[in-house]
């Protein structure tokens, strides 16, 4: 049995996210734990999902390996990994650290975030295919008619967004992306995001899995461009069964859809306080977050 982490309380706690608490440990460098929070609708729930953050924190970890190739990362290690860290000083919250939360922090490199949430779509899902069903667009862009919801889309969608830090992430269009961060900025980002999701996407693919968007975010570390945050993960990705895919029709995704629609089935307005969640909910939702883990990574 796993012990929900719900909140962390160490020296130096600079933020605490929907589910992270990041800590500065200096030399330019933080200690970011994945506690067990869910959030719906940008609201965080009453009740943790034991073990989610140590699923987030693997799952990112492995992903920050994979892709290091493809585009500079903030990952130095996992908090557990002492191979990793051999040259790390334990200060801070990193030398207060009990040994069972070292596999759910990872230790990174400062950034300096850039404001702009990049999404990634490669299939009419979500809000996508609900504009789409109404309008015929996916984020103002017109596409051809007659797809149907699933469908793959006919190239790949860069569908950027505000990083809000209360209330609901807001869609960006290409002109207001660019006037945000400067028309380099954005080219970078939407060509750093479709290397990084090719990358992961033939991967899933060997591992019998699609990735039907995602969404990452970048700052800037010592004048680089660099890949920060989670990565590829239940919490910012939609991941299918390739043997299960059926275009056409709503797929069974290994992500939290199955606790939003719990939610939406209670009549709930998305707004605070969320309802609490029933233990089948709980588990069942674990469950997504560990087969997704299983199978795109074999752990």
């Amino acid at each position: 049995m796993i012990t929900p982490v719900s909140e962390t309380r160490f020296e130096g706690l600079v933020h605490r996210g929907k589910v992270r608490d990041t800590y500065d440990i200096g030399g330019g460098r933080l200690l970011m734990i994945a506690t067990d929070r869910i959030s719906a609708f940008d609201v965080i729930l009453p009740n943790p999902i034991p073990g989610k953050g140590l699923i987030l924190a693997q799952m990112s970890a492995f992903w920050f390996r994979h892709t290091r190739n493809v585009m500079p990362n903030h990952f130095i290690g996992l908090a557990s990994d002492r191979k990793a860290l051999a040259d790390i000083p334990a200060t801070g919250a990193l030398a207060g650290l009990p040994q069972e939360m070292g596999p759910r922090a990872m230790v990174i490199k400062k950034a300096r975030r850039i404001d702009v949430e990049c999404v990634v779509r490669a299939y009419l899902a979500g809000t996508a295919w609900a504009e789409y069903r109404k309008s015929g667009t996916v984020h103002g862009v017109r596409l051809p008619s007659g797809l149907r919801e699933s469908d793959r889309l006919p190239e790949l969608m860069f569908t950027p967004s505000t990083k809000a830090e209360s209330g609901h992430d807001e869609p960006l269009t290409w002109d207001q992306t660019v006037r945000m961060i400067g028309e380099e900025t954005s080219v970078r980002l939407r060509e750093a995001s479709f290397r990084v999701f090719k990358s992961a996407a033939a991967h899933a693919e060997r591992r019998g899995m699609i990735i039907a968007d995602t969404k990452f975010e970048f700052g800037w570390v010592g004048g680089e461009l660099t890949l920060i945050d989670e990565l590829l993960t239940p919490d910012s990705s939609r991941f299918w069964a390739a043997d299960a895919y059926r275009p056409g029709e709503t797929q069974a995704a290994f992500d939290k859809q199955f606790l939003r629609d719990w939610l939406l089935s209670t009549g709930w307005n998305r707004q605070p306080p969320a309802p609490s969640l029933p233990e089948d909910v709980i588990a069942r939702t674990r469950e997504r977050y560990e087969l997704a883990l299983q199978r795109l990574t074999g752990s």
